[in-house]
């Protein structure tokens, strides 16, 4: 694995000199064996990096046409030149790569990294929001791996996480705390619980820490499970549970959670309208049903 995330960064540096050399008066294999013998001496997975570096050579029309499309205001020449070959590898994998070989979220994962590595402060966050709106137009290749046949025996490390509809009473009305996460939907606001946490306090702390807000347990909602790929520790299976939860504060006040850039209040009107994950819309209308029911 470490060989691997090593392969990228060689990748990307060959990527980024041949950039910043207008593209011209370079050889690239020159290149890519400097860099291996001077960064990666002994590395085992040097096909890899020639893989990389001549795929995304050979298909730089389409994923520059992919860059400019899913961030119009970012012409690709304005681009600092370090975010821009990291997202052409990772736009890369994504859609010419082996997705059984590198899963997508390993691929948006590793690109993070590398753009957190060597680019600048926003640099992590552009490269996320980048390759996660081409991964949702993808159709989100992967995450229902744990539906499959294959994987309904095997067992996988566990994450467990609590999440929550909120809401609160306003003017006679009902209104819902929504997070918005850099792929550009928006989501429930959700955690990890700790272990030995109880799953009701450990969502009371998670929502005081990503919205700020004091919360009381009203139902639980349900759960879902679902499989990750995690670029260190593979595939990690998620068990997220949802309760309903009330708050009688007004104000949100987003935690540093990280691949969370807003949150608002919707009603149930606005709440139809959202772009909203598939996965999450039963949970939202159980709670909406349950409300409606008590009231």
């Amino acid at each position: 694995m470490a060989n691997r995330h090593l392969s990228r960064s060689i990748a990307m540096q060959v990527l980024f000199e041949w950039d910043f050399n207008n593209r011209k008066g370079l050889d690239v294999d020159d290149v890519m064996k400097r860099n291996l013998r001077e960064f990666a001496p002994g590395l085992e997975d040097g096909e890899f990096v020639e893989k990389l570096v001549r795929g995304v050579l050979s298909e730089i029309r389409k994923l520059d046409s992919v860059i400019e499309k899913t961030a119009p205001e970012w012409p690709i020449e304005q681009i600092a030149i370090i975010d821009r070959n990291v997202l052409r590898i990772g736009l890369y994998e994504l859609i010419f790569g082996n997705n059984k070989e590198v899963p997508p979220k390993v691929a948006i994962n590793e690109s993070i990294e590398l753009a957190k590595t060597f680019g600048g402060e926003t640099s992590g966050k552009f490269v996320n929001g980048v390759l996660g709106t081409v991964y949702k137009e993808m159709g989100e290749p992967g995450k229902d791996d744990f539906s499959k046949a294959q994987n309904k025996n095997k067992e996988f490390p566990t994450e467990k996480l609590g999440g929550a509809v909120v809401y609160k009473e306003e003017e006679g009305k009902i209104l819902f705390a929504l997070v918005h996460d850099v792929f550009g939907y928006w989501t429930l606001s959700k955690g990890h619980i700790e272990k030995d946490e109880d799953e009701k306090c450990g969502v009371v702390r998670e929502i005081k820490e990503e919205l700020g807000l004091d919360v009381i347990v009203e139902q639980k909602l349900g759960s879902n499970e679902y499989i990750a790929s995690h670029p260190e520790k593979g595939q990690i299976k998620k068990s997220v549970v949802y309760f309903l939860v009330k708050t009688d504060e007004k104000k949100l006040k987003l935690g540093d959670s990280g691949g969370l850039d807003d949150a608002r209040w919707f009603n149930e009107e606005e709440l139809m309208d959202a772009k909203i994950y598939d996965d999450l819309k039963p949970i939202i209308a159980k709670a909406v049903k349950y409300l409606e029911i008590k009231n």
